[in-house]
C-alpha cells in the first residue's frame, strides 16, 4: 500500500489556510483520555485562551467539535425556538446561511439586504430591529463572498437595549482584526479555527454571555441516560442533542457531563493556535493582517486589475478582485495551482465568474509568500495574453511598499 503524498502548496484562500507548523507539531502528542485531569487541565486552560481572544469576561467560551458551520448551528439551534423571529441582514453568501439555520429550527426569519459588495449601515439595522421586533439579530461579521467587513460596534448594545439576543458569525474575521466581544455588547460570537488562527478544520471556538445562557437553559433537556436529579424535561426543548449548548456548558464546566467523546487532538491543535496567536497579540496580529493587505492590494492595482466591491469596508484578510475580460476563471485558478502550487478562489452565485478571492490570513501572511505569489499570478496572466497587465510594476510596487514600511 503506497504512502499518503501531499503536494506543497500555497494556499491563497479565504480559508481554510495553510496551518502553523507547530500546530502539526502539536496534534502529534500522545492521546488522554476525555476526563483525564491532564487532559481537563487543558481544556480548562484554553477556556481561558478563548475568553483572551475575543476580549471578554464571558464564563462561557469553549469550543465546539466540528467545523465553523457547526458552530454558527449549535448557536442557532439552542437559542431559535419554532415561530421566533429573527432578523438577518444579508451582504452576501454566509447571510443566507444564517437563513437557511434559523429556517431548519423553525424560526421566521426576516432579511434586510443590500447590494453585492457592499455593507447595510448600523442605523438601518437598528430601524429594522424595531420593525420586526426579533428574538434574535443574526450577523455575519467578515462576508468572505463579497470581501466586506459589516460594522457591528453599535448593534450589541442597541440589541441589549431592546431585550433582543446579538449573534455574530466572526468566524472569518477571528484573530485577523479586533473583536472586543465586551466592549460591543454581543450576547454570542462564534470563530473560526481554519482561518485566520490557522488551525486545521474541525473545532470552532465560541462564546456567550450569562444573558444568552439564562435564555437557552430555559430550553435546557439532559439525556436520560446521564440525567442526575435535575428537572431538565421541557416542552420546547433543544431539538439537537449534539449542538445543545445547554449540555456542552455542563461538559465544559466542573460537571463534566458525558456528553460527547471530545476530540483531544483538536483541542491541542487550538490551545496551541491561541497561544501562538496570543504571543503575537490581538492587536498586533489584527495590524499584520491589515499591513499586507495595503501591500498586496497595491500592487494588484499596479499590476493593472480593478479591486471589487465599497473600498471602505474591505476585510482584511481577503481581497477580491475582477476577473480581466478573456480570462477563464476556473482554468486560470486551476493552471496556476498546477504550475505554481498556489491556490486562490473563486466566489457564489452572481459573482462565481466575476470575481477572484484572495486570502490573507493568519500563518500564511508573511512577506515572502505574497511576493511569491504576485510573481507567479501577474505572470500567468500575462502568458494568457491579458491587456493592460504589467508584472514588473507590480512586482517593484510590492518590494518598495515593504522596504519602505
Amino acid at each position: 500500500m503506497s504512502e499518503l503524498k501531499i503536494p506543497k502548496r500555497l494556499i491563497m484562500t479565504p480559508g481554510p489556510v495553510s496551518v502553523d507548523p507547530r500546530v502539526s507539531q502539536a496534534m502529534s502528542n500522545s492521546i488522554l483520555g476525555q476526563f483525564d485531569p491532564d487532559f481537563t487541565s487543558i481544556m480548562d486552560e484554553t477556556m481561558t485562551l478563548i475568553r483572551k481572544s475575543f476580549l471578554t469576561k464571558n464564563q462561557w467560551s469553549f469550543p465546539i467539535d466540528g467545523t465553523s458551520r457547526a458552530g454558527l448551528e449549535s448557536v442557532i439551534s439552542s437559542i431559535v425556538e419554532p415561530g421566533d423571529r429573527v432578523l438577518v441582514p444579508i451582504i452576501g453568501r454566509f447571510g443566507h446561511l444564517f437563513a437557511e439555520l434559523v429556517q431548519r429550527v423553525g424560526g421566521i426569519v426576516h432579511t434586510i439586504e443590500c447590494p453585492l459588495g457592499e455593507v447595510l449601515p448600523q442605523e438601518e439595522i437598528i430601524k429594522a430591529l424595531d420593525m420586526v421586533n426579533p428574538k434574535v439579530l443574526a450577523i455575519v461579521h467578515g462576508e468572505t463572498s463579497t470581501g466586506r467587513l459589516q460594522p457591528i460596534d453599535q448593534l450589541g448594545k442597541a440589541c441589549k437595549e431592546r431585550g433582543i439576543y446579538s449573534v455574530v458569525d466572526a468566524v472569518a474575521t477571528y484573530m485577523g482584526t479586533t473583536i472586543p466581544v465586551d466592549e460591543w455588547e454581543l450576547d454570542a460570537v462564534i470563530g473560526g479555527a481554519q482561518k485566520c488562527l490557522s488551525v486545521p478544520s474541525g473545532i470552532t471556538p465560541i462564546t456567550f454571555n450569562d444573558r444568552f445562557s439564562e435564555a437557552i437553559n430555559t430550553r435546557k433537556r439532559v439525556e436520560e441516560g446521564i440525567r442526575t436529579d435535575e428537572k431538565t424535561e421541557r416542552e420546547t426543548f433543544i431539538k439537537s442533542n449534539y449542538f445543545d449548548l445547554t449540555q456542552l456548558q455542563d461538559y465544559w464546566s466542573p460537571k463534566r457531563l458525558n456528553h460527547h467523546t471530545e476530540s483531544t487532538v483538536m483541542v491541542y491543535a487550538l490551545n496551541t493556535g491561541l497561544k501562538i496567536a496570543l504571543d503575537e497579540g490581538v492587536e498586533q496580529r489584527s495590524a499584520r493582517h491589515e499591513y499586507h493587505h495595503k501591500g498586496l492590494k497595491k500592487a494588484l492595482e499596479a499590476l493593472g486589475l480593478k479591486i471589487y466591491g465599497d473600498k471602505d469596508h474591505e476585510m482584511k484578510m481577503v481581497i477580491c478582485v475582477e476577473i480581466p475580460d478573456g480570462v477563464e476563471a476556473n482554468q486560470f485558478r486551476q493552471e496556476l495551482l498546477e504550475q505554481f502550487g498556489i491556490e486562490i478562489a473563486g466566489s457564489f452565485g452572481e459573482l462565481k465568474d466575476a470575481i477572484w478571492r484572495i486570502g490573507l490570513m493568519g500563518y500564511g501572511v508573511q512577506k515572502q509568500n505574497i511576493l511569491t505569489f504576485i510573481s507567479a499570478f501577474s505572470l500567468l496572466l500575462s502568458q494568457q495574453g491579458v491587456k493592460g497587465i504589467d508584472p514588473t510594476k507590480a512586482l517593484n510596487t510590492l518590494i518598495k511598499y515593504y522596504e519602505q514600511a
